[in-house]
C-alpha cells in the first residue's frame, strides 16, 4: 500500500516552526517510503481566514524545499484540496449519520450552553455538552430545521464503555466514553468543524498516516468513533511532542516561535532550518546531527519519534546554520550572498552588485558569517564611495587611548606610505608597508591598523584588513584615509 501523508494547515497566517516541523516529518516519512505528500487547506472556520495565507504557506514549503504532490493549485485525483470547496461531501456524511441516528440536531442557543457550563462548574462536573437535545425526535428536529430554526449537528458518542486507539509512538491510548461529550460536527452555517471535515477528507484522499500535535490526543477517540460510524478505516495516528522554550515553558516568539519566513528574513539557510527542525524530537542514528536532505529522508522514521516534549534551542540553530554556511562551496555561498545583498543593500549604492566583487570578499567572511542577514552590514562599505563613522573615538584602539594626538599624523603617514603602492595594490605589500611604518613611528601595529580599518570601512570589526583594502581598491582606500585625517586632527589635535 502506498503511504499518503498530508499537511493540512488553516489559512490563519504564516505557518510557525512547530506547525512546519510536523509537516516536515510527514514529508520525510512520505519521501522515504516513496509515498505521496498532500497539501490541503482547512478553511472551514471562515472567520479566522487571513487573506494571502495560502501563498505564504506555499512560499514557506517551497523555501524549505518541501514540494508536495497534490494540492489546491496543482490539483490531483482526490481534489478539490480546499475544504470550503468540499461542502457537499460533508453534508452527505452528515445526512448518513443523521439517518442512522449516529448524530442529531441540536437547537441549544449560546445562552443555553453558557448556563449549562455554569451549572456544571457549580456542581463540580467536567465541562461539556450535557445532551439536552440528544433525545429529540429526529423527525421533529428535521421539521424544525426545515422551518429555519438555527441548529448544529452533534455526533452521538456512546455513553458507556471506552474507546481505544493506537498511537504509533505512544502505543494504545484509552478514554472512558462517559468523559467524551457529543461534539459539534456541522455548524449552524452548514460548515463542518475540524472533527468532521478531516475525517471525511482523510478517508476520501486515502491518507494513511495523520501526523499532528499531541494537543489533539483528547479529540482522537471522538475521531475514531466518527471514522467507524461512517464505515471508514481510521488512519495511523502519530501525535507529535510539543516544542518548549529554553525555560521549559511554552515556546514563545522570544524563544523561536516565529514563522518560517521570519527565519528566512533573518538569514537562515533553508537546509539548516530543515535539519534543525527534523531533530527536535527525533534522534538520528550515529553521532552526527548534521544531515543533508537525502540523509534525512533515508534515515527518518515516524515510529522513532520521542513522545517527550522537546526544547527549541536558538543557539543550536545559529550554530547549525554557521556549520552549513561554512560547508557551502565558495561559488554557492557567493550566489546566496549576492541574492541577499540585492535585497538588503540600499538602492543608491555607488558600486554595482557584480559577481566579481562578491566572489572576491566571500572567502574573507565565510568563517565569520552565521546568518545571511549579517552580510550587508559586514560588507556594505565595498559598495559605497564614502563611509560614515559615528564618532572619532571609533578610530582609537586600546593602545592609543592615552596618545590620541598621534592618530591624525599616523594616518597621514600611512597614506604617504601606501601611495607608492597604488599601481600594485595587493594585500601583501600593503601589510608590509603598514607594519614597517608602525615600527618606524614606534606604534603598536594593531593601533595603526585600527586607524586604517575604520577609515577605509567605517567599522572596527571587519574582514581581514589588508585583503579588504585590496578589494576596495587603491583609489577609494586612499581617498577615505585622506578624508579621515582632518576628522582625527579636529578631535585629537597634536
Amino acid at each position: 500500500m502506498t503511504v499518503r501523508l498530508r499537511y493540512a494547515p488553516s489559512p490563519t497566517g504564516d505557518p510557525h516552526v512547530g506547525n512546519i516541523r510536523t509537516a516536515l516529518w510527514s514529508w520525510l516519512h512520505a519521501r522515504r517510503l516513496g509515498g505521496a505528500f498532500v497539501l490541503r487547506l482547512e478553511d472551514t472556520d471562515q472567520s479566522r481566514a487571513v487573506e494571502g495565507s495560502l501563498q505564504r504557506i506555499e512560499d514557506s514549503l517551497r523555501w524549505l524545499g518541501m514540494e508536495w504532490d497534490e494540492g489546491p493549485e496543482e490539483g490531483g485525483p482526490y481534489g478539490p484540496y480546499v475544504q470550503s470547496e468540499r461542502l457537499e461531501r460533508y453534508h452527505e456524511a452528515t445526512d448518513r449519520l443523521l439517518a442512522a441516528e449516529d448524530a442529531y440536531r441540536c437547537f441549544c442557543t449560546p445562552e443555553d450552553l453558557r448556563q449549562m457550563r455554569e451549572q456544571q462548574r457549580a456542581s463540580g462536573q467536567p465541562p461539556g455538552y450535557a445532551g439536552r437535545c440528544r433525545g429529540l425526535d429526529p423527525d421533529e428536529a428535521a421539521s424544525r430545521a426545515a422551518a429555519g430554526e438555527s441548529c448544529v449537528v452533534r455526533f452521538k458518542m456512546p455513553q458507556e464503555g471506552s474507546t481505544t486507539f493506537e498511537d504509533m509512538i505512544r502505543g494504545p491510548i484509552t478514554y472512558e466514553n462517559r468523559v467524551l461529550d457529543d461534539f459539534v460536527m456541522l455548524k449552524s452555517d452548514r460548515f463542518p468543524t475540524y472533527h468532521l471535515a478531516h475525517v471525511v477528507d482523510d478517508h476520501a484522499m486515502e491518507i494513511t498516516h495523520v501526523t499532528r500535535g499531541d494537543e489533539w490526543i483528547p479529540s482522537t477517540p471522538r475521531h475514531v468513533r466518527l471514522f467507524e460510524a461512517l464505515g471508514y478505516q481510521p488512519p495511523v495516528f502519530v501525535h507529535t511532542p510539543v516544542i518548549l522554550g529554553p525555560d521549559g515553558g511554552k515556546l514563545s516568539k522570544r524563544h523561536g516561535a516565529k514563522s518560517v519566513l521570519d527565519y528566512a528574513d533573518e538569514g537562515y539557510l533553508p537546509e539548516a532550518l530543515c535539519n534543525f527542525l527534523a531533530i527536535i524530537g527525533w534522534a538520528p542514528d550515529g553521532s552526527t546531527e548534521i544531515l543533508s536532505e537525502d540523509e534525512l529522508i533515508a534515515s527518518f522514521d515516524l515510529a522513532r519519534l520521542n513522545p517527550a516534549p522537546a526544547t527549541f534551542d536558538t543557539e543550536k540553530l545559529e550554530w547549525m546554520n554557521g556549520v552549513y554556511m561554512r560547508s557551502l562551496s565558495l561559488g554557492d555561498l557567493a550566489g546566496r550572498f549576492t541574492e541577499r545583498l540585492d535585497d538588503d543593500l540600499p538602492a543608491e549604492v555607488a558600486r554595482p552588485l557584480d559577481a566579481g566583487l562578491v566572489d572576491a570578499f566571500t572567502p574573507l567572511i565565510q568563517e565569520r558569517v552565521k546568518l545571511l542577514a549579517e552580510v550587508a552590514p559586514m560588507t556594505d562599505f565595498f559598495f559605497t564611495d564614502d563611509v560614515e563613522v559615528a564618532e572619532p573615538g571609533e578610530f582609537i584602539a586600546r593602545g592609543m587611548r592615552k596618545t590620541t594626538e598621534r592618530a591624525a599624523p599616523a594616518l597621514e603617514a600611512a597614506v604617504a606610505a601606501l601611495e607608492p603602492l597604488a599601481a600594485d595594490w595587493r594585500a601583501e605589500p600593503i601589510e608590509a608597508a603598514l607594519r614597517a611604518l608602525a615600527e618606524e613611528l614606534g606604534l603598536r601595529a594593531g593601533d595603526l591598523f585600527m586607524l586604517c580599518r575604520v577609515a577605509v570601512t567605517g567599522k572596527r570589526v571587519t574582514p581581514p584588513l589588508f585583503e579588504t583594502m585590496e578589494i576596495v581598491g587603491a583609489t577609494p582606500s586612499l581617498a577615505r584615509m585622506r578624508a579621515a585625517v582632518p576628522v582625527l586632527a579636529g578631535a585629537y589635535p597634536s
